[in-house]
């Protein structure tokens, strides 16, 4: 029984075809989606998706989004999904410094908003020099 992958952003398909299996960085902890997996909606975090086609597994960092899983389906619709070629890896050193810099320059509740979007970009670009970083 095929296990079919649809990966979705705001921009474009990134990914649509039949793969072995699929792992995402779910909310709470990383998921293993085989075939006839239980159906399943769930929040993802930032991190590394991998799956495995015709033997060759692929990774990508996505951002936040969601899971959608039945029994032969995977929708993953997120905010960003980038392979290790589309990956910058000064470019997300910067973006965590620039972050990380402006998180230390909060210094009240007030911002809670400011702290939560500067904490994403953080993990967004820790996936991507993950993914980054395995390939070289």
């Amino acid at each position: 029984m095929p296990l079919h992958l649809e990966i979705v952003t705001p921009e474009k398909k990134v990914f649509s075809d039949t793969v072995a299996n699929v792992y995402l960085p779910g909310a709470d902890g990383e998921l293993g989606i085989l075939p006839a997996h239980g159906a399943l909606v769930t929040a993802l975090a930032p991190g590394e998706l991998r799956y495995e086609k015709d033997g060759v597994v692929t990774a990508l960092a996505i951002g936040n989004g969601f899971a959608e899983v039945t029994l032969e389906k995977v929708n993953i619709l997120t905010d960003m999904a980038l392979g290790d070629d589309q990956i910058d890896a000064a470019a997300a050193e910067e973006a965590i410094q620039r972050a990380e810099k402006q998180l230390l320059s909060i210094d009240h509740a007030a911002e809670i908003e400011e702290v939560a979007h500067l904490r994403l970009q953080i993990a967004k670009s820790l996936a991507q020099l993950k993914i980054k970083r395995r390939h070289h």
